[in-house]
Order: C-alpha cells, then sequence, then structure tokens
C-alpha cells in the first residue's frame, strides 16, 4: 500500500513542472496587451497582425520602448517604411532600452563608416543590432581582437551581422579557431605574405567557420591527405571550399568520394583532379549528387563532358534543365558543344547566352567572296 501511495505521489511530482509551464504559457496568451506598445506599433505602420501571429509575445511585455527604438532609427536616416519594416520582423527590439540601444549604436559605428550603411545591416539583420546587452563586453573584445588582425572594417561588420554568435562569446573561443586556420594555411605552405587576405576572403566567404570546433578543421585535412592530396593541393582546397571544410566529416567524404568514383568510373588520381576542379563533390551528400548526375545524362550530355567540366555539378538540376531549354531556343546543342556555356552563376549565364546569340545574329563576312554586282 505504501509503495503504491509513493507511486502516486513520485507521477503527481513529475507532472508538477508541466503543469507550471503550460500555467506560465496560458497565461502569457491570456493577459492584456500593452496598449501603448500597440497604439506606437499602429502610429509608425508596423503590420500588428504579423506581429501577433509570429511574435505575439512582444505585445505583452512592458515596459516597451517602441518610440526610442523607432527615434533611434530616424536620427540614423531610417525611412518611415524601413522603420516599420524592421520593427514587423523584429518587434523585440522595443524591449531593448535607450542605454542598450545607445551602447549597440556606439559599439556598431566604431567599425561601421557610416549610418546610411548601418541602417543597411539593421535592415538585414536586426536581430544582430537589438542583442543582449549582457554581451556587450565579449563584443568590444571580439572586434578589438579582429581589428589586431587587420581586417577590413567592412569584414568586420559581415561578420558581426551574419555571425552575431561569434561575437557575443568570449575572444578566447575565436583566437584559438582562426590560430587554427593560420596554422594550417602555413603549414600547407601558404605565403605569410597573403595570409591576411586569405583569411579575410575565407571569413567573409563563410562567417560561421569561426563557430565550429578547431579539431574538425583538422581531422578533415588529415582524411584528405589520407585520400592522396599533397600539401599544395590541400591548400587549394582549403580556399575553394570557403570555409565549409569545418563542415564535413571523414565518414561523410568517405561515402561521397565513393559514390563519386563509382559514378564516373575513374581513378583515385582522376577523382582528385576533378575534386579539385569542383569541391562539392565533397560536401553535397550522395542523394543530391546522383540526382545531379541523372539530370545531366538525361538531358544528353556525356560523363566525358561533366568530367571536363564538373562545376556544372554545383547547379541544381532545375537550374541546369533551365538554361538547356533556353540554349536549345537558340538552336544551341549541349550534348554536343561545351558546357561552359551552362556553367557559372546567372550573370555568367546571362552573359554567356548574350554572345552567343550575339555570334548567330551576327552576318559573317567572307573578305574574298566575289561581291554580286547588277545584271
Amino acid at each position: 500500500m505504501l509503495r503504491l501511495i509513493a507511486t502516486s505521489l513520485c507521477l503527481r511530482c513529475q507532472h508538477v513542472p508541466l503543469l507550471l509551464s503550460n500555467l506560465r504559457a496560458c497565461s502569457t496568451l491570456g493577459s492584456v496587451e500593452n496598449q501603448q506598445t500597440v497604439e506606437a506599433l499602429y502610429e509608425l505602420s508596423v503590420d500588428i497582425q504579423k506581429v501577433r501571429k509570429l511574435k505575439g509575445w512582444v505585445l505583452h511585455q512592458s515596459p516597451a520602448y517602441t518610440k526610442e527604438v523607432a527615434s533611434l532609427l530616424r536620427d540614423m536616416g531610417a525611412s518611415a517604411p524601413i522603420i516599420a519594416h524592421i520593427l514587423a520582423v523584429h518587434p523585440e527590439a522595443v524591449l531593448c532600452n535607450p542605454e542598450q540601444l545607445q551602447a549597440q549604436q556606439d559599439l556598431w559605428m566604431s567599425v561601421c563608416p557610416n549610418h546610411r550603411e548601418l541602417i543597411g545591416i539593421i535592415e538585414k539583420f536586426p536581430a544582430s543590432f537589438f542583442s543582449a546587452s549582457s554581451h556587450l563586453e565579449n563584443q568590444q573584445k571580439n572586434i578589438a581582437y579582429f581589428q589586431s588582425l587587420n581586417l577590413n572594417k567592412r569584414i568586420i561588420t559581415k561578420l558581426m551581422a551574419s555571425a552575431p554568435q561569434s561575437f557575443s562569446r568570449p575572444v578566447e573561443q575565436n583566437q584559438l579557431m582562426v590560430c587554427t586556420l593560420q596554422q594550417a594555411y602555413t603549414e600547407l605552405g601558404g605565403d605569410e605574405a597573403n595570409m591576411r587576405i586569405w583569411l579575410q576572403k575565407l571569413l567573409s566567404q563563410n562567417p560561421f567557420v569561426l563557430l565550429k570546433p578547431p579539431e574538425v578543421l583538422r581531422q578533415n585535412l588529415l582524411f584528405l591527405k589520407d585520400r592522396g592530396f599533397t600539401t599544395s593541393e590541400l591548400l587549394r582546397l582549403l580556399s575553394k571550399l570557403r570555409g565549409f571544410v569545418t563542415e564535413l566529416n571523414p565518414d561523410s567524404m568517405c561515402r561521397t568520394l565513393a559514390f563519386s568514383q563509382e559514378t564516373i568510373g575513374c581513378s583515385d588520381a582522376e577523382l582528385r583532379e576533378i575534386i579539385l576542379k569542383c569541391p562539392a563533390l565533397l560536401y553535397h551528400p550522395e542523394s543530391t549528387l546522383a540526382e545531379r548526375f541523372e539530370g545531366l545524362l538525361s538531358a544528353g550530355i556525356s560523363m566525358s563532358q561533366i568530367i571536363q567540366t564538373p562545376t556544372v555539378l554545383e547547379l541544381t538540376t532545375q537550374i541546369v534543365n533551365y538554361r538547356i531549354h533556353h540554349l536549345k531556343s537558340r538552336g544551341y546543342d549541349v550534348s554536343t558543344g561545351s558546357l561552359d556555356v551552362i556553367n557559372g552563376t546567372k550573370k555568367d549565364f546571362e552573359m554567356n547566352f548574350g554572345k552567343l546569340q550575339l555570334r548567330r545574329e551576327r552576318p559573317l563576312f567572307n573578305p574574298v567572296a566575289p561581291l554580286k554586282g547588277d545584271d
């Protein structure tokens, strides 16, 4: 009997935290909205229904500083529509008190050239600007550290905007990852004189590389070395992968390489050459690569063409089909021509397509052909 009572009490105790959390949730949902916040947002033409749907809890908070936030943004040159957009997508901004806002503005202006650029950043990355004041000291130390590396201020602002977590954490963690990257660069034969530019480019292309454990970088480079890549080739890969080498792991790379080699039907040395041209073969899963290989082959493209221009595998099947359809409308047959014309970015394709169209429209002139005269 005592055992049954004890069991019953334990089960009840397990439900207490869940009940309390449910009660808090119900209390928040049932509480009255802060009318001052709602009215201030209405005056600023903010989409209240969007705020209620996505982040309605903000409207129940007090105190809120809606007018102060709007005033700060306005003083920096933000237009009314931009202010409305920022507060609609990130209404939590109204919960930052004026002292926090001023501290963040001073922090960002230490690396941002002017208010206009800062407003552009806030518009795209509002959560990065309206961050908690508890991270201010870490942010200041991280900015000082990246400035000591002589990184371009625009690169630092891009890091702060797109990967704010790397500035909120202790500076020692970023120092460790940067030192690991620098060490890998020099050990692979990188030129000391170009290290700053190399590091700057890598961080700008993939800011999240700072958030990865340094051990991952070492493990992946060691795996690739064991697969036969030379130090100079590893340096090329490290640069081409744009920091994505930290997103990989030996198991996934092993599976992807095995699939690619079997599909292409090439030797280890040939596979390494293909990977140096198209590092996407390292980080795309087998399912993605299978779809892209099948899409290219079904469009009449041969495997030898793919081997010659493997970067075409970086494009989705939809993009490839769209470009092939456009080229066919101009009489270009991809099965017999070069794949360079469908390769690259959207801008690259439009430029290649324009050149192709111009060549077809321009009349050919033969200087030795007899001129037609009047009979």
